[in-house]
C-alpha cells in the first residue's frame, strides 16, 4: 500500500537530466516586485518564511516566453491553499486595460523547492492559462560564484508544468526551465536609479556634488594660505622662509591665465551661460503669463457669450435689420 506520506515526500520536480525546451526571458521589474513583496510581508507578519503568492504577466509566442510584470494575489480568508479567484480576475482585467499586450502566464511564490502543496495551487491557475509557469524565489539559496551573469546566479528558479507517467499512473510535476535576464533601455535606467537608492539623485547630480565638495575644500585651503600671508605681513607670526618659498613655487606653477585671450573666451562663455539662464527665465515667465491669460478667458468667456447671444436675438427681432443695427432704432 502506498501511503499518503510517501506520495507527499516524493519530489514533484523532475531530475536535472530532463530539460525544458522553453525559451524564457525574465525582466528586472518582476525581480524587484517579488523581492519587495517578500520583504514587506516579512515585516508585516514578523516571520522569516511568510507565504507569498502572486501572478506573472508577460507575452508568449510559441515556446518563447517573456515575464514582464507581476501583481500580488490573495487567498480565501483563513485558507492559504485556495486562491481568491474574484480578486485575481479583477486585478487581471485592470492590468489588461493598462497593458493590453500582457497576458496571465503563470504565478510566483517563495519556497526552497516546489512541493505537492504547490501542485495543488498550480492546478487552480490552469483555468486562466493552459500551461502556467511557476517562478520560485529561493532567498536561502547560496548563489554560485560562477561568472555567468545570464540570470542563473539569481535566487530564482522557473518551472514548467508537465505530466509524468510512472507505474501506469499519471501525476503533475515540474521541469526546471533555464532563463535569461533581459532588459530594455528604460529598465536599465530604472534599475540603476533603484540601485543608487533613488531619492531623485542622478549620476549628473552626484558628479556635480563631488565637484562642488572639491571646489569648496580648495577654497578653504586657499583662505588658510591667504590668512597666513596676511599675518606674516602684519608681523603677527614669524616669517618662515621655507613656507614662503613653497608658496612662491606653487604660484609659479599655476598656468598664466590672466591674458587677453583667456579673458575674452571666459567672458564669452560667461555671457552665453547668462543668456541661456535669461532665456530659460523668460520662457518660464511666458508660460506663466499664457496660463494666466487662458484662465482669464475661461472666466470671462461665459459672460461675453451671453452678451453676444442677447445682441443677436434683439437684432433679429426686426425684419430687414442687421443684427448690429438694433442700437440705431430704439
Amino acid at each position: 500500500m502506498t501511503s499518503q506520506m510517501d506520495t507527499d515526500e516524493q519530489s514533484v520536480v523532475l531530475p536535472s537530466s530532463t530539460t525544458s525546451g522553453l525559451s524564457l526571458s525574465l525582466h528586472p521589474l518582476p525581480i524587484l516586485n517579488i523581492s519587495e513583496h517578500l520583504t514587506r510581508i516579512k515585516l508585516q507578519t514578523r516571520s522569516n518564511s511568510p507565504f507569498v503568492l502572486g501572478a506573472l504577466l508577460g507575452t508568449q509566442n510559441g515556446r518563447e516566453v517573456e515575464i514582464v510584470n507581476t501583481f500580488e494575489l490573495a487567498t480565501e480568508e483563513g485558507r492559504d491553499d485556495i486562491v481568491d479567484h474574484d480578486f485575481l480576475m479583477s486585478r487581471r482585467d485592470q492590468y489588461k486595460q493598462v497593458f493590453p499586450s500582457l497576458e496571465f502566464i503563470g504565478w510566483y511564490t517563495v519556497a526552497p523547492v516546489p512541493t505537492s502543496r504547490h501542485i495543488a495551487l498550480h492546478e487552480q491557475f490552469t483555468g486562466y492559462c493552459s500551461t502556467p509557469l511557476l517562478l520560485v524565489l529561493q532567498p536561502s539559496t547560496i548563489t554560485s560564484s560562477s561568472s555567468d551573469i545570464t540570470g542563473q546566479t539569481l535566487p530564482f528558479k522557473a518551472y514548467e508544468p508537465t505530466i509524468e507517467i510512472r507505474d501506469k499512473k499519471t501525476r503533475s510535476v515540474f521541469i526546471e526551465a533555464s532563463y535569461k535576464v533581459e532588459t530594455g533601455e528604460a529598465e536599465r535606467i530604472a534599475v540603476d536609479w533603484t540601485a543608487k537608492g533613488g531619492g531623485g539623485s542622478t549620476s549628473l547630480e552626484s558628479h556635480l556634488q563631488s565637484q562642488r565638495a572639491a571646489v569648496k575644500m580648495l577654497h578653504e585651503r586657499i583662505l588658510v594660505l591667504v590668512q597666513y600671508m596676511t599675518n606674516v605681513i602684519a608681523g603677527q607670526i614669524p616669517t618662515d622662509h621655507t613656507t614662503l618659498r613653497s608658496l612662491s613655487a606653487l604660484i609659479a606653477s599655476l598656468p598664466a591665465s590672466e591674458n587677453k585671450g583667456f579673458r575674452d573666451e571666459f567672458n564669452t562663455e560667461y555671457e552665453d551661460v547668462q543668456l541661456t539662464a535669461f532665456l530659460s527665465s523668460l520662457t518660464k515667465s511666458t508660460n506663466i503669463l499664457n496660463d494666466l491669460v487662458d484662465k482669464h478667458l475661461v472666466l470671462t468667456g461665459g459672460s461675453r457669450d451671453d452678451r453676444t447671444l442677447t445682441v443677436r436675438r434683439r437684432g433679429m427681432g426686426r425684419p430687414g435689420m442687421m443684427p448690429g443695427d438694433w442700437a440705431m432704432h430704439p
